[in-house]
């Protein structure tokens, strides 16, 4: 007898299905609005909370924006040794499907280290796609949502509302992972080899593949950054958006700054500006790469992240991986 979750499920992956077929066919997605019979949560609205009550300047990007999504409960029971923040798309259900059923299932660890999974959006300008997100999130509930339209140009607001809901809803998590959902990570390396459990927990502390550069002045470039936005002729040193890894202190260092710093598009580049005005300096660490390497078991077991890999090749990978653990090299 199937159980509830895999019958809901399956319901998911044919509606998903059903509603990118009949959007590739370019129709007003207005005329399936009524289809999906789908209650609508309301609106988490923040009731005023302590931890960011000793702002007392006016704010120059106060984040006015409410939850449409939320998991507030999700820290409750226990405080996690680790955060995953995931930057993703309405549209990529399979690169969620793949991260949960891989290296981002809550349960890898047991109970002796406790991860948390969560996927971060904003709102999407096609409420079709916005009811499957909500449908998906009522059945895996690691979705969380503001109503900022979901952009690139927009990515920076995405990451500072998963600084925002650590800071709020579990400040007492000892690490944050930020990634991409088209990124495979190698959660051994990560939480045994670099964040250690047995050890005591760093503050203020930051790494990722650091990069030190300067604006593209460009304007044909993805990464254009004009002159009245940011005149400097250099970036501090800052960490590949593709992943980073922070003790999760810092976010709520990074958001509180963030309402005083002016908003740079860039988001690897605006976390960078956040931390240098806190004298918080990013480690390096060769483990993360921000580009696509050709997949070997033992090139892949040296490496924390790597770039652009597929639905498909993420779960290839993450079962070899865990096949041939016995495997020296």
């Amino acid at each position: 007898m199937p159980s509830k979750v895999s019958c809901l499920y399956l319901l998911t992956v044919v509606c998903w299905a059903s509603a990118l077929w009949y959007l590739s066919l370019s129709r007003p997605s207005t005329s399936y609005v009524g289809q999906l019979s789908i209650p609508i949560r309301q609106k988490t609205k923040l009731t005023k909370n302590v931890t960011f009550s000793n702002i007392r300047t006016r704010p120059l990007n106060p984040h006015a924006f409410d939850f449409i999504i939320n998991e507030p409960k999700k820290c409750e029971t226990e405080a996690p040794f680790l955060v995953i923040l995931i930057s993703t798309t309405h549209k990529e259900f399979d690169a969620r499907q793949a991260i949960r059923e891989t290296w981002g299932d809550e349960s890898t660890f047991g109970d002796g280290v406790r991860v948390l999974t969560l996927f971060l959006l904003g709102r999407n300008t096609d409420p079709v796609l916005n009811q499957m997100v909500e449908q998906e999130s009522q059945i895996f509930h690691d979705v969380v949502v503001e109503d900022f339209i979901d952009s690139y140009h927009n990515l920076t607001l995405k990451t500072l509302m998963g600084m925002r809901w650590v800071a709020t809803f579990c400040p007492k998590a000892q690490y944050v992972l930020k990634t991409d959902s088209d990124i495979y990570v190698n959660m051994e390396n990560l939480v045994y080899n670099l964040l250690k459990p047995a050890t005591k927990p760093r503050r203020r502390y930051f790494t990722g593949y650091v990069i030190n550069g300067g604006p593209i002045r460009d304007m044909r470039s993805k990464w254009y950054m004009p002159r009245d936005l940011y005149p400097e002729t250099k970036y501090p040193p800052f960490c590949s958006g593709t992943g980073y890894v922070f003790s999760a202190d810092v976010a709520e260092l990074i958001y509180k700054t963030s309402l005083h710093t002016r908003l740079l598009h860039l988001e690897d580049v605006y976390v960078g500006l956040c931390l240098r005005k806190l004298g918080i300096h990013p480690f390096q660490n060769s483990g993360f790469n921000h580009w696509k390497m050709a997949y070997s078991l033992c090139r892949y077991r040296r490496v924390v992240t790597v770039h652009q890999i597929s639905p498909e090749e993420m779960h290839r990978i993450w079962n070899d991986m865990t096949s041939k653990k016995h495997l020296k090299c």
